[in-house]
């Protein structure tokens, strides 16, 4: 068994761990293989293992990585999912290659990706990002503005609303981590009383995993303890 395969093992049984822990099924929560600066040996390990979900959080990174394995056999099988910034200048790489974009924080950028959507493509799922801890750094709206970009998203044709994404400050304790997750989760069930749609609520990762699944996490996104360490030189 190669590392990779024991790495995704390993995580499918937190995830498991972590679901039944608060009587959820498993198959409820999507794990998300964040494959950002791994070389594709690296995806297609994963891949071997069983994996079909991959995020990639730099734009032309991600749609090599999506190219490359278009031509492979199993290329139609795989879910590409982007996570990162979305600068206006590289929405038209997202639309035209991606099947996910999880970072809409603005209804221009939705806009462009709305108009930018190859018309014999489905529409692109879009998950708008909260920034649920108000951080400086971080992109993301705050949760006073999301009905109005909800309904701006939710009405261009190209796009399909599915749900929210945050990426909170680290907390170190399970209980904190809990306390930020529960207020995603109680902006994600008013969302979906307006948008019956939406199903998809993608927050935790390597260390805050199991909280976040506690809070009704749907999918979690998993690198380091995947793939192992990052080499950003890369990038």
């Amino acid at each position: 068994m190669s590392t990779i395969q024991q790495n995704l093992q390993d995580v499918r049984n937190r995830i498991a761990a972590a679901a039944q822990g608060c009587d959820r099924a498993p198959e409820e929560v999507t794990l998300l293989a964040v494959s950002k600066t791994k070389p594709v040996a690296a995806i297609a390990a994963a891949i071997a293992a069983g994996q079909r979900a991959f995020g990639e959080n730099y734009v032309q990174e991600g749609v090599d990585k999506v190219q490359h394995f278009a031509a492979q056999p199993e290329g139609a099988t795989l879910d590409w999912h982007f996570i990162g910034p979305l600068q206006s200048n590289k929405s038209r790489l997202v639309a035209e290659n991606f099947a996910w974009c999880h970072t809409v924080d603005r209804l221009r950028i939705a806009s462009r990706l709305n108009e930018q959507r190859p018309a014999d493509m489905p529409p692109l799922n879009v998950l708008i990002q909260i920034n649920i801890s108000d951080e400086q750094s971080k992109s993301g709206i705050v949760l006073a503005e999301l009905s109005a970009l909800a309904e701006a998203v939710a009405a261009l044709p190209n796009l399909r609303l599915r749900g929210l994404m945050a990426i909170p400050a680290p907390q170190e304790d399970y209980q904190s981590q809990l306390a930020v997750f529960s207020q995603m989760r109680d902006a994600f069930l008013a969302l979906q009383q307006q948008y019956p749609q939406v199903d998809t609520l993608s927050m935790g990762m390597t260390d805050d995993m199991t909280a976040a699944i506690a809070a009704g996490s749907t999918l979690v996104r998993i690198g380091t303890a995947i793939f192992g360490a990052r080499d950003y030189s890369q990038a």
